[in-house]
């Protein structure tokens, strides 16, 4: 019987190969990236801020807090990313966000466990940043939720999209000119209608980009006021702008 799902996946594998998430050819095997667009690719797997996750130009240490972080702590307990949102990596995330390419999400969702792993080491409940339902509507689906779910299933963790709420329509993130206006964007804009799901448990909340982090902080917030005691951010990319490289 353990050999069932083994031999039901080399199946698939053999009428559906595995497709590069950018480029869409074939690979030899697993998921990802081919050796073309891996050399693309920028990972955020150096040195990082222990709490924020912006990289450190040099290392300075295992579990080191860059300056903004020890000035005034974000109220999630750690954020990381996988890749850097850039001309390279935009093209894929963005299909998914909006070209309902709903086929990258296992090569994604692949990626989130192989460099979440301390993340979701600990984490109780999974849970997608969710979009306001106007917006689901439009979009048909929720591109976060679509992650969560599927690395929900590769990690057997427990998953709750209904877990937090987005009260009211905000404007696209990327339409924002700057950190402040991302902050005001948002402020306010979730909760948590079953306080019960959340109250003592760590939740990994998982979204697909990262800018400022300013929603990352909204959905915190609003998860440690209904009771979580811990509340940690898994992205596919994050935003890093040459200034944000710390030293």
């Amino acid at each position: 019987m353990r050999m069932l799902p083994k031999l039901k996946s080399g199946l698939l594998d053999l009428l559906f190969p595995p497709l590069c998430i950018i480029c869409r050819e074939p690979l030899g095997g697993g998921h990802g990236f081919c050796a073309a667009c891996w050399m693309e690719i920028v990972f955020l797997d150096g040195p990082v801020c222990d709490c924020c996750g912006l990289p450190f130009g040099v290392d300075p240490g295992e579990g080191t807090l860059c300056a903004a972080c020890l000035a005034k702590p974000p109220a999630y307990d750690r954020a990381r990313a996988i890749l850097v949102y850039d001309q390279a990596s935009r093209g894929p995330i963005l299909a998914l966000k909006h070209a309902d390419r709903l086929e990258l999400v296992p090569g994604f969702a692949h990626w989130l466990e192989r460099s979440g792993r301390a993340l979701l080491a600990d984490a109780d409940l999974i849970v997608p940043v969710p979009l306001h339902r106007f917006r689901l509507w439009r979009r048909r689906y929720n591109q976060a939720a679509e992650l969560a779910r599927a690395l929900a299933r590769r990690t057997s963790r427990p998953l709750a999209v209904g877990a937090l709420e987005r009260t009211r329509p905000t404007q696209s993130q990327g339409a924002m000119n700057s950190a402040k206006g991302r902050r005001r964007n948002v402020q306010g804009a979730f909760r948590v209608p079953q306080p019960a799901l959340v109250v003592g448990r760590n939740i990994l909340a998982v979204d697909d980009v990262l800018t400022t982090g300013a929603t990352a902080e909204a959905c915190a917030r609003a998860l440690k006021r209904a009771g979580a005691a811990k509340v940690q951010i898994l992205a596919l990319a994050r935003v890093v702008k040459a200034s944000d490289v710390l030293i």
